[in-house]
Parts: structure tokens; sequence; C-alpha cells
């Protein structure tokens, strides 16, 4: 919640502190930033809080606020011109798992993605319990939900991305990419199917991961924090 305040990309309507929640320094700073922005705290039952949450072991703390403002596609295409960088994009392919998509998001935000998108359809959007996983990447980083993958690839091709799948039988190693400060895509199917088809074939190259121990492929979570952290690795910042 710290960085919901801290962002300040949408209005914070009230927030609800639990009568039994242990004080310390994460709910002493929500209070300070809260009073700051002159947003009512209202002390509730513990119950009420749990049942507000609507996600898992909410910790005592929840806010009210607008709903997340939805990227535009042509400014994901332009990065952060304000820093001068070029775009680094995340694009699910299909992502279910909310757990998968919030430490997607995490790393994302971690490696310093300028955005991500996702697809409208068969698939998990933010919800507080990718909200809760992301430890607040939903408030920072762009995202954009499309109606089309395919089609937005081929958006991003003419925008001058460059589109790397992630794909277990891809051909070029991850870690052999020559990446520079390009502005790129990186591409990652759902959990088990992994990329669709035509996403596939939208995509200038497949990359894999090497394994070399015995599990034949990693969770998607996992090999998108490799994945993005790979591509932070031959930026400049």
């Amino acid at each position: 919640m710290r960085e919901l305040f801290l962002a300040g990309r949408r209005r914070v309507r009230d927030v609800w502190i639990a009568d039994d929640v242990e004080p310390g320094n994460v709910v002493g700073d929500i209070l300070q930033l809260a009073g700051e922005a002159r947003v009512r705290v209202r002390t509730v039952p513990s119950s009420a809080l749990r049942a507000e949450a609507r996600s898992e072991a909410p910790q005592g703390v929840l806010a009210h606020a607008d709903p997340l403002p939805e990227a535009d596609l042509d400014d994901l295409w332009r990065g952060d011109p304000e820093r001068g960088v070029a775009p680094f994009l995340v694009v699910l392919d299909g992502i279910t798992d909310p757990q998968n998509l919030g430490a997607i998001l995490r790393s994302a935000v971690g490696a310093g993605a300028t955005g991500a998108v996702l697809p409208q359809h068969r698939a998990v959007h933010v919800t507080p319990t990718v909200a809760k996983a992301a430890a607040g990447a939903v408030e920072h980083l762009p995202i954009a939900v499309v109606g089309g993958l395919a089609a937005t690839l081929l958006r991003a091709k003419d925008a001058g991305l460059w589109l790397v799948g992630l794909d277990g039988a891809g051909t070029t190693s991850l870690f052999d990419l020559q990446l520079g400060d390009e502005p790129v895509a990186l591409v990652l199917g759902a959990e088990g199917r992994g990329l669709g088809r035509l996403v596939a074939q939208r995509c200038d190259l497949l990359a894999s991961i090497p394994l070399r121990g015995a599990v034949a492929s990693l969770n998607v979570a996992s090999a998108a924090a490799l994945a993005c952290f790979e591509v932070a690795r031959h930026r400049s910042w």
C-alpha cells in the first residue's frame, strides 16, 4: 500500500486499519502517507476488513482507491522518453494464475521494464491477489489490456520493437541474445501450454533458457524473472 501512495497514479478514497493490527514501521508509514495525502483512516473490526479485502491474509490494512489507469499502446511504444529509456515491454500470452502474474510484474518492475501488455480474454488481470503478489509493482508499471495479442504484436513490430518470445523449443539461448538498448518486447507464454502458435509466429526469434539439471522446464514466473534481468543486463542506465 505504501507504493499506492508513493506512485500517486490514482486517488485513494480511504484507508482501513484492523482494530487488532500490530503497530509497526509499515503501518506507521502508511498512516503518515495517508495523513500527508489527507486521506481518511478508519479503524474497523478485523472481521470486517477480512471480508472487504477480497484477498488472502490482508495483513490488517487496506485502501479503497480508483481503478488502475489503463495504458495506451502508443505510449508504451515510446518507452520512457523523460529518462531517455527505450521501450522494454513484457507481453503475457494468457497467464491464468494470479500469483504468477503478480510475481512476473514484480520482476518486470525490478528489471526496469517500461510497460506490460495483457490479453483481454482467457487470462487473469490485476486483482487484489495479483496486486499483493506484485508487492506494489502494479502502481508503477503501465499496463495495457488488448483484445488481440497477435495483432498487437504486429503493431509493436511496426513501432520498431524487437519481439523475443521465451519458449522451451527456442533455438537461441536467452544468454546469447545481443540486445543492447534496442526497443524490445519480451513475450511470455501461459502456464503449461506456453506461447500460442500465432503469437510465437509473430516473434522475431524464440529464445530458450538452458537447463542443466533434471527438470524439463521452469515455472513461468521464474523464467520471466531470469529473462527480464537478462534484458536488463544488456541495457545502459
